[in-house]
């Protein structure tokens, strides 16, 4: 039982929080879809997915921390927890370099038009396929497939297996998504997380997809190296697609 100043204050705290989020949604929103404004106690990451598991949630939409110094390493405590964690598709924006809200039309802010995917061909990474060639028609947009090679092999090597390569990204795509959208493929050299960021930069990107796993220690190791930096450095907003429960399980 909490103190009387104690309760008071928690009830003076969250009517505030209910408050400020109902004048955010008539701000930003006026015409929009219904909303409805929930205040929740507890750790964030922690209350954000109790509710996403709770209220089957299809996507979670979360704002990160900035772009220069200790802003990058706070990332980590709420919206990478959720992103490793949540059953859903995790959105994660930021103020970014390049965005795909179009503040000047608040009818229909969104607007993608270039779309990147980076996969890796496992099978775990599927979803996120199935993800991206969505939205690319849905919007009629350019979907970049994207992988890349750690180990850099011989020039005429490196021609023969960019070619098998692409054939292999290609593959999956619908036959008849491409009356559609376009869909172009790249093979690319270095580290992950730098070449996904670079052709980011270079095609201006309007949103990265990325496929996500993240509940044992292995997987963390994995989620650092690549998701972190690109959500990190990224010049746009990063949509990352975890497995569902039951993928996971069985695999």
């Amino acid at each position: 039982m909490l103190p009387a100043w104690a309760q008071q204050y928690y009830n003076e705290s969250k009517a505030e929080a209910g408050e400020a989020l109902r004048k955010l949604v008539a701000r930003l929103a006026p015409n929009g879809p219904g909303a409805e404004s929930v205040v929740q106690v507890g750790f964030p990451a922690d209350a954000i997915l109790e509710f996403a598991s709770q209220q089957a949630v299809d996507l979670v939409v979360m704002g990160t921390q900035g772009r220069r110094g200790a802003d990058r390493w706070m990332l980590g405590s709420v919206t990478e927890r959720v992103i490793r964690k949540a059953k859903c598709p995790v959105l994660a924006v930021r103020k970014t370099v390049h965005d795909f809200v179009v503040p000047t039309a608040p009818t229909d802010p969104v607007q993608l038009r270039k779309i990147l995917l980076a996969t890796d061909f496992s099978d775990r990474r599927q979803r996120a396929f199935a993800y991206a060639i969505s939205l690319a028609m849905e919007y009629q947009a350019e979907l970049t497939l994207l992988h890349v090679l750690e180990d850099l092999p011989q020039e005429e090597e490196f021609t023969a297996a960019s070619a098998r390569l692409i054939h292999k990204l290609e593959a999956p795509v619908p036959g008849d998504a491409r009356n559609w959208c376009s869909v172009k493929s790249v093979v690319r050299v270095r580290k992950p997380y730098q070449e996904i960021i670079q052709l980011a930069i270079e095609d201006q990107t309007d949103l990265v997809i990325l496929g996500v796993r993240g509940r044992s220690a292995v997987d963390l190791a994995i989620f650092g190296s690549t998701t972190h930096r690109v959500l990190q450095l990224g010049p746009c907003p990063v949509l990352a697609v975890h497995l569902e429960a039951r993928e996971e399980r069985a695999g």
